[in-house]
């Protein structure tokens, strides 16, 4: 009975042991994509990723703070367009996660990683709310150019397909922005 026991214990700590482990070990999807090319994605993504986090705070910011004649106009504006860029958000992390790395863990980090600059100003003029989102978009188009010329490099088809309907998206937002930021001549247009 004493062996039993014993032997019982000893399955229960190398059991114990083994979960440990797994837990403790680096988070390692299998992709057919090579280690390398993984990293380089996973880095131009996270930065996406990071932009894409400060440039939804930014619409929603300024999207609270909406004011003056247009209010209702561009407030809906601004809400449809914070949705849509939040959308993007699980897809691009998961996507890192599927080639086998680690994505953004923290408001810090996306700090510490983004492009896209905050604005924290008391009062922003409309005007300059709808310009300023309009640079940010083009920033954005840019900066997912970028990344999808990575994942061209490393023949990741799916994060490339994914980034162009994200461009698309991106650059309708810039168009709606500089739409509705255009000022009215004498006719209303």
């Amino acid at each position: 009975m004493k062996t039993t026991k014993t032997s019982k214990a000893a399955k229960s700590k190398k059991t114990t042991r083994t979960v440990s482990s797994a837990v403790r070990a680096p988070l390692r999807t299998p992709s057919d994509l090579k280690a390398a090319g993984t990293k380089d994605i996973a880095t131009s993504m996270n930065g996406v990723l990071a932009d894409v986090f400060a440039l939804y705070l930014k619409t929603k910011n300024f999207h609270w703070h909406m004011s003056g004649p247009h209010f209702r106009d561009y407030h809906l504006l601004l809400d449809e367009q914070a949705v849509q860029i939040y959308a993007m958000v699980d897809l691009i992390a998961e996507r890192i996660r599927k080639v086998g790395q680690p994505t953004i863990k923290s408001i810090g980090h996306i700090a510490s990683m983004q492009r896209i600059k905050d604005n924290d100003a008391a009062y922003v003029e409309p005007s300059d709310m709808l310009a300023e989102l309009q640079e940010d978009n083009k920033l954005l188009a840019t900066v997912m150019r970028e990344a999808h010329d990575v994942c061209d490099k490393h023949r990741d088809i799916a994060t490339a397909s994914l980034i162009e309907n994200w461009i698309d998206e991106t650059e309708q937002r810039t168009w709606f922005l500089f739409e509705a930021n255009r000022h009215a001549d004498s006719t209303g247009h």
